[in-house]
């Protein structure tokens, strides 16, 4: 098998547990079980196949010719105003920069009763929403999200 497929197929194993974990969410905020299992399963997933998904996005980038011109890194995406696990981003920048990036913070703020809306994803050195930083120098490469 060669290392591409190899990859690809852990990418899809790694989107299937997350769909998996994701079947159970229902609206009712009371005790919301489906969504402690995707916030759970998705920091689960992403410190368990963070280097491979990491891996197979480089390649799929590569095939694309937009190789990526630094160094890469798959870390959690944490909902700032939520405050918990929402998916997955590849960060990208000099390699120092990059191991200090632990999550990347979303933060959207609306306008005109959501009718503008700006979603900014910010690498950040903590999973902490409550004490985190911008790590500067590096950027979000790429989302990964599982449509349920």
């Amino acid at each position: 098998m060669s290392k591409k497929t190899k990859a690809m197929r852990i990418v899809a194993a790694v989107m299937a547990v997350a769909v998996v974990a994701g079947i159970g969410a229902v609206q009712v905020r009371a005790l919301d079980l489906g969504s402690i299992i995707k916030v759970g399963g998705i920091g689960f997933l992403v410190d368990r196949f963070g280097p491979q998904i990491n891996s197979a996005i480089n390649t799929a980038l590569g095939k694309n010719k937009v190789d990526p011109y630094d160094a890469t890194k798959v870390v959690p995406i944490i909902s700032i105003g939520r405050g918990g696990y929402i998916g997955a981003a590849q960060v990208q920048g000099p390699q120092d920069a990059v191991d200090t990036v632990k999550a990347v913070g979303q933060i959207e703020v609306a306008f005109g009763n959501r009718t503008f809306r700006i979603e900014a994803l910010v690498p950040v050195n903590s999973i902490n929403p409550t004490n985190m930083s911008r790590v500067k120098g590096t950027g979000v490469s790429a989302v990964i999200d599982v449509k349920i």
